[in-house]
């Protein structure tokens, strides 16, 4: 029954390679958008442009909450609550 279930799934087998790839790139952009490592690097950049005033404080507030929000959903995946 397996070669037979093999050869009659083998025309799907493109999509369920396109869907493996989506799958990675996902978890990969997850990951990387919840490193606290990148987020705190970028708030130290955030902190940064304001004291040399490349960005104003209205942007750099609203750059520092969605970043916050971000370490927080960080904090709240490594426990375990999942995505």
């Amino acid at each position: 029954m397996g070669l037979f279930t093999a050869l009659v799934t083998l025309p799907l087998a493109p999509v369920r390679g396109v869907v493996w790839v989506a799958e990675q790139v996902r978890t990969e952009a997850e990951r990387e958008l919840y490193d606290p490592g990148t987020i705190r690097q970028r708030l130290d950049e955030i902190a940064r442009a304001r004291q040399e005033g490349t960005i104003d404080d209205a942007d750099a507030d609203a750059a520092e909450r969605e970043l916050v929000a971000r370490l927080l959903e960080s904090s709240r995946r490594r426990r375990g609550g999942g995505a």
